[in-house]
């Protein structure tokens, strides 16, 4: 397939992993750092494999990239996609793109699906969020403490000035 062939010139340039896919979503070719991810269980014999049945992803099933893109007739990108790899329990992240390839009628006939993985941005972005959310708790904290501790020493102040008065007004020999 001369597709491929033009794919694969141009794979030393793309650095994220990505595999190319037929109409029937099956695994047609993919690079080195998509074979990389995977574990050699699974990477053995994937070209042929159905892409969801190697790589996971929330929106496989229903909302498969490749099939959006080939709707749609253009490039299309999902951010944030959750997944995991076959065989595996670890959670992955990815940012997806997809580039439609037709033949000649005008039928699908491939997808390039880039894949990023942004798992571990994804984690800082989620504790970095969760310490904002720590931090506004506790400026919140903060806030209820010094509005206490406020309203304390205005009672202790207005209490003062009260036992001042009576102790000028004793003083005086007003009070009997």
């Amino acid at each position: 397939m001369e597709l491929l062939k033009q794919i694969k010139e141009l794979s030393d340039v793309i650095t994220d992993a990505y595999f190319v896919v037929d109409a029937d979503r099956n695994i047609l070719d993919f690079n080195r750092a998509f074979h990389a991810m995977l574990p050699r269980s699974v990477a053995r014999g994937l070209k042929g494999k159905k892409c969801y049945d190697v790589l996971q992803l929330e929106i496989c099933k229903e909302n498969c990239i490749a099939q959006s893109c080939w709707k749609g007739k253009k490039h299309t990108r999902l951010d944030e996609i959750n997944g995991k790899v076959a065989k595996t329990d670890r959670k992955l992240t990815f940012i997806l793109s997809a580039l439609p390839f037709f033949d000649d009628d005008g039928a699908p006939e491939a997808a390039m699906v880039v894949h990023r993985n942004v798992t571990d941005e994804a984690q800082v972005q989620v504790k970095y969020q969760e310490m904002l959310d720590n931090a506004k708790r506790e400026r919140e904290q903060l806030k209820h403490v010094i509005r206490a501790r406020t309203k304390d020493l205005l009672e202790t102040s207005q209490q003062l000035l009260k036992t001042q008065k009576e102790l000028l007004d004793f003083k005086r020999g007003r009070v009997v």
